[in-house]
């Protein structure tokens, strides 16, 4: 697993390790951007499955890039370098990007067939990144639209953010409301852990839940689990662009899959909370400072 000590890679570590032999790997057990590096630990270890989880940009925490300017290099050279050692017998995860599908539009349940190139650098990174695997029978794109769990970044990430706000009674701020899918961190474990056992037959798969919720709705949730009301701020008027995602590829290759709902990951991820609360940047959250680079969207319709 590349990039264990991530929110993904770390949830996955944490989770297989008790199946499998799991080989927890970051930056300072070798470097993705050395190509000779990657070929020699891969061979070394003997490897037979690669779940890549490393990733560069995207985030809100740096002002979604606005001072990086090597994040489409950076993750492609990742990807090829990895690509490049796999073998006929091996399989390679690797998780994409609503993002792909380009954000300057409403994303309203788009399917893996939409055409449109992104403009950002890191939509676009994930966006070659897809074109670049080709057809490889080996390698899987996962592609991620809202995910949520424990180990997430707590001090912008929003379900995360507003469980804490809501824990310390302040205001759960939403910048503006937007509908999104959230899938829960349980299930994206469970569908990686079908696809290592049998590999799907797709090569670009959206993991995306069913069911779409918007942010108000989530904070409802939230209150909801905490048994509390706590107050609901929205600084800006109508609905933000989708982010939605079609799921009926991820469905066909796993038609048995239950997704857990947002009720009962949210009253998971409090109780996760209340148990390290007392561990967490408080201060962080009451000063709220990355909620300046969340993006005002055209008051569109629900």
């Amino acid at each position: 697993i590349t990039g264990a000590g991530g929110f993904v890679g770390k949830n996955l570590a944490e989770a297989l390790q008790h199946k499998m032999q799991v080989l927890k790997t970051s930056r300072a057990d070798v470097d993705l951007l050395d190509a000779d590096a990657v070929e020699g630990f891969v061979a070394t270890h003997k490897i037979n499955r690669i779940i890549h989880c490393a990733s560069e940009g995207g985030a809100r925490k740096t002002g979604y890039d606005a001072t990086q300017h090597d994040i489409v290099k950076m993750n492609l050279q990742m990807l090829l370098n990895l690509k490049r050692c796999l073998t006929d017998d091996m399989h390679m995860i690797y998780f994409g990007s609503g993002a792909e599908y380009d954000k300057r539009q409403p994303l309203v349940k788009v399917n893996e067939n939409s055409r449109a190139l992104p403009i950002d650098d890191y939509g676009f990174a994930k966006y070659a990144m897809s074109q670049c695997i080709g057809n490889a029978k080996n390698i899987t794109c996962l592609r991620i639209f809202g995910l949520y769990g424990k180990y997430e970044d707590y001090r912008y990430k929003f379900i995360s953010n507003a469980i804490l706000k809501n824990m310390l009674g302040m205001p759960m701020t939403i910048h503006q409301n937007v509908c999104f899918d959230y899938l829960y961190m349980d299930d994206l474990v469970r569908i990686v852990e079908g696809f290592l056992k049998t590999p799907p037959s797709e090569r670009i798969i959206n993991v995306t839940p069913t069911q779409s919720i918007d942010l108000i709705t989530i904070t409802q949730c939230i209150n909801e689990a905490s048994q509390k009301q706590t107050e609901v701020v929205v600084l800006n008027e109508g609905m933000n662009l989708a982010y939605t995602g079609d799921n009926q590829l991820l469905l066909s290759q796993l038609p048995q899959f239950n997704f857990t709902t947002y009720a009962q990951g949210i009253k998971c991820l409090y109780k996760y909370y209340q148990s390290v609360v007392n561990t967490l940047d408080i201060d962080c959250i009451k000063a709220d400072p990355f909620i300046k680079y969340c993006k005002t969207g055209e008051k569109h319709e629900k």
